[in-house]
C-alpha cells in the first residue's frame, strides 16, 4: 500500500471527528442562550435531562390565574398548566437504532404510530415550512401523488382538514417536524411540536446531549 493511500486512512477518521467537534461546538454557541425575549410574563430556563438527551431553553410564566412551566415526561418535554390536565409533550426525542439512518429511523417511528394503510399513501419529505438551520435537518411526512390529488378533489376550501398523514405528518394549522443534525455523534432525533404561534419553548436552540454534556440546571 503506498503512503499516500495510508494517510488518507489515517486522516479520515481525525477528520469525521474533527467536523463532529466542529458541529458539537457549533451547536452549543447556538444554545448558549435563547433566541429571542421572554413573553411578557414569562423568564426562560435551561433545561436539560441527560436520560433523555435534550437540552432546552423554556419559559417559565406566571399569569397570575395561570402558571405555565415544562417538565420532562417519558422520553418528552412536555408544556405544564396549572389551570390544565396533564402536560403535553412538544419535542419527543427518539432514538436511533444502531446501524440505521437518522431517515430510517423516522420512517420505522411512523410507521408504527401511524395506521398501516395511511403510512402506505404517505411519503418522508423535507420540511420547508421554518427557516433552516445551519447543521440541521427538517422533516415531514406528506401525501404521495395519487393521495394529494384525492385529497384536491376532495378538499373545502372552508374548511381546515385533518393531518392528511396523521399526528406524525404534516399539520395544517400548525407546525411540527422531526428534526435531525447529521453531524451530532449523538444518536437521537426528535420530534417538535411548534404550534401554530410562537412556542414558549425555543425551538431554534434545542440540543440533543449525552450525560457527559448535560449542563448544570440555571
Amino acid at each position: 500500500m503506498s503512503a499516500r493511500k495510508t494517510a488518507r486512512r489515517t486522516c479520515a477518521p481525525a477528520l469525521v471527528l474533527a467536523i463532529s467537534l466542529y458541529a458539537l461546538t457549533a451547536e452549543a454557541a447556538r444554545n448558549d442562550r435563547p433566541s429571542r425575549a421572554p413573553v411578557k410574563g414569562c423568564a426562560w430556563e435551561q433545561r436539560a435531562d441527560a436520560t433523555i438527551g435534550l437540552d432546552a431553553w423554556v419559559q417559565r410564566c406566571d399569569f397570575g390565574s395561570r402558571k405555565i412551566d415544562f417538565v420532562f415526561v417519558g422520553k418528552s418535554l412536555a408544556v405544564r398548566f396549572s389551570d390544565g390536565g396533564a402536560p403535553d409533550p412538544v419535542v419527543d426525542v427518539i432514538d436511533v437504532a444502531d446501524g440505521e439512518t437518522a431517515q430510517a429511523s423516522i420512517k420505522r417511528h411512523f410507521a408504527a404510530h401511524t395506521e398501516p394503510a395511511l403510512a402506505a399513501r404517505c411519503r418522508l419529505a423535507p420540511y420547508r415550512g421554518t427557516r433552516q438551520l445551519a447543521g440541521v435537518q427538517r422533516y415531514t411526512f406528506v401525501p404521495n401523488a395519487a393521495y394529494r390529488k384525492e385529497l384536491r378533489a376532495q378538499r373545502d376550501p372552508n374548511e381546515v382538514g385533518d393531518p392528511p398523514c396523521g399526528d406524525w405528518g404534516e399539520a395544517p394549522d400548525g407546525i411540527q417536524y422531526f428534526e435531525v443534525r447529521p453531524a451530532n455523534p449523538v444518536r437521537k432525533i426528535l420530534f417538535v411540536r411548534v404550534g401554530q404561534d410562537e412556542p414558549l419553548f425555543d425551538e431554534k436552540t434545542l440540543r440533543v446531549i449525552t450525560s457527559q454534556r448535560a449542563p448544570a440546571a440555571k
